[in-house]
């Protein structure tokens, strides 16, 4: 009697098995480059040209759905080693050290560049003087005090901003005193421009594309221009100075696909890094890294539109 049970039990769990291992197939048999449904980790710096990318996305194919969740570039990292999100889009490549973890779980990432981004510095507009050295902000994170700088703001401790000027100062932490952090890009740019003496580093993006509500909170700050450690001019996050590599604090953007399949990670990556997706980035602000074709009509007889009349 035992042993019957026994057998039983084996045999419903070996039905279970297969039917979940089923129902792992027709999920990805049920997805196409452009249907089905995925979910994108975003590093929050970067949220708005993604939202941007999303919306015109899921306008052209209507099979199509893609889901959005802003995160630090901490968070988002680890959820792609731990295998919770499979498809990411970062301010960063991946190291050498995330590789090796991937080729050990077999799995090969495809990483796009599609756009160059960069961090500004913000400070109130009360603040009459529109110049700061790249190297006295890189003084003030390796604890070195400015008169000039009350205190410097980030978004949250874990992103990539923090990360980028921990880089440039080649510290491992951030200065107990005199560095503030939120959540958000929002709350960064709302607590500067009610604060004089504040410099705030965010994502150029929520200033180019901010949403209604903070509209008026962008136009109470000034964007600074930086003058880079080995220049002696200053120059602005505008599109122009990031396309002649003139800004100093310019980072690429990229998307992240770890599916193993040809799912829609790969047909949302092969959109944003098209024509489509590049005049998007052009008209986000940010610089495309590929420049969008232009379409030129060319006519055989020119009309003299005043001879006419």
């Amino acid at each position: 009697m035992l042993k019957n049970v026994k057998v039983l039990g084996l045999v419903i769990f070996i039905l279970l098995f297969a039917m979940c291992n089923q129902k792992s197939k027709n999920d990805s048999n049920n997805e196409t480059i452009l249907k089905g449904t995925i979910e994108i980790a975003v590093d929050e710096t970067v949220k708005p040209i993604v939202d941007d990318q999303v919306a015109v996305f899921e306008g052209t194919y209507y099979d199509a759905k893609v889901n959005t969740k802003a995160k630090s570039e901490a968070e988002v990292i680890n959820d792609l080693l731990n295998v919770k999100t499979k498809v990411a889009i970062t301010a960063r490549d991946l190291t050498q050290a995330e590789k090796d973890k991937f080729i050990k779980l077999k799995i090969n990432p495809r990483v796009t560049p599609f756009a160059i981004d960069a961090i500004a510095f913000i400070s109130n507009k009360s603040n009459k003087d529109t110049l700061i050295a790249l190297k006295t902000v890189v003084d003030f994170m390796k604890g070195i005090p400015n008169p000039g700088i009350k205190g410097l703001v980030f978004d949250n401790p874990n992103s990539s901003t923090v990360r980028y000027m921990k880089d440039l100062a080649k510290v491992k932490d951030i200065p107990a005193d005199g560095v503030f952090s939120f959540k958000t890009n929002d709350e960064v740019i709302k607590f500067v421009s009610e604060n004089d003496g504040m410099i705030g580093v965010v994502g150029v993006n929520w200033l180019s594309q901010p949403v209604p509500e903070m509209q008026d909170l962008v136009h109470n700050i000034n964007v600074l221009s930086v003058k880079g450690v080995k220049d002696n001019n200053y120059y602005s996050p505008t599109q122009n100075d990031i396309a002649e590599g003139k800004y100093p604090l310019a980072r690429e953007l990229y998307i992240i696909n770890c599916q193993g399949y040809t799912g829609l990670g790969m047909g949302f990556a092969s959109f944003i890094a098209g024509d489509i997706g590049q005049r998007i980035v052009l008209k986000s602000g940010l610089m495309p890294v590929k420049t969008p074709g232009r379409k030129l009509q060319i006519r055989n007889q020119i009309t003299n539109d005043k001879e006419n009349n």
